[in-house]
């Protein structure tokens, strides 16, 4: 899953890009979250989020898979079909 998978991004904001006038805090702040919100999308952790949103929005009223078995199918599925990965 790659991060272009979650489009708001970890700061969505409507208005448009937040200027930096509210000091480096706030500005590390952002950045931290940035970051953070990018490592999670590239490493997958965010994939039962992203399953779980999906099954809302296209697929209401049908099951969902817990927690556990939307992983042990992902597992499956990548030994199944494996693709390039680092390790």
């Amino acid at each position: 899953m790659s991060a272009a998978t979650d489009p708001a991004g970890p700061d969505a904001n409507p208005a448009g890009p937040a200027t930096d006038s509210a000091g480096p805090a706030a500005v590390l702040g952002r950045a931290w979250r940035a970051v953070r919100w990018y490592v999670t999308a590239v490493m997958g952790d965010n994939a039962y989020r992203v399953y779980l949103d999906h099954q809302r929005a296209h697929h209401p009223g049908e099951p969902v898979l817990s927690e556990r078995d939307f992983w042990r199918s992902r597992t499956d599925d990548q030994e199944r079909n494996p693709q390039g990965r680092c390790c």
